[in-house]
């Protein structure tokens, strides 16, 4: 018996998105504008065909669109795909917080009874 493997979810595809360092940072020049795969390309030490490759994965997750102008295909940034890793993310905010106060509390105590931290 075979076991098939489920579909990714949205959600799945904007991590693997996001798991590359090169595609984070195609994410940032394209938060500043929309740029041609060419435009892109001059950006990186790479192919084009090897920026398209990483620019198809941000396609598949819906982080980015891109339409056609003319010969060209222009890559513009949806700041919107991102709202579920904020959203999985902000679920952890409360163990940060609980960190830095008890940090907070150890240095103020420091402080109280003369030590250097």
């Amino acid at each position: 018996m075979s076991m098939s493997v489920p579909a990714p979810t949205n959600e799945q595809a904007v991590f693997r998105a996001l798991a590359d360092p090169t595609r984070r940072t195609i994410i940032g020049l394209l938060a500043d504008r929309s740029l041609t795969v060419t435009q892109v390309a001059s950006h990186f030490d790479m192919s084009r065909p090897a920026v398209a490759k990483h620019l198809g994965i941000l396609q598949d997750g819906d982080i980015i669109c891109v339409k056609a102008q003319g010969r060209e295909r222009v890559n513009s940034l949806q700041p919107m795909a991102l709202k579920s890793v904020s959203d999985w993310l902000s679920h952890y905010n409360h163990f940060w917080d609980e960190k830095l106060s008890n940090l907070k509390s150890a240095i103020e105590t420091q402080k109280e009874q003369g030590e250097t931290p």
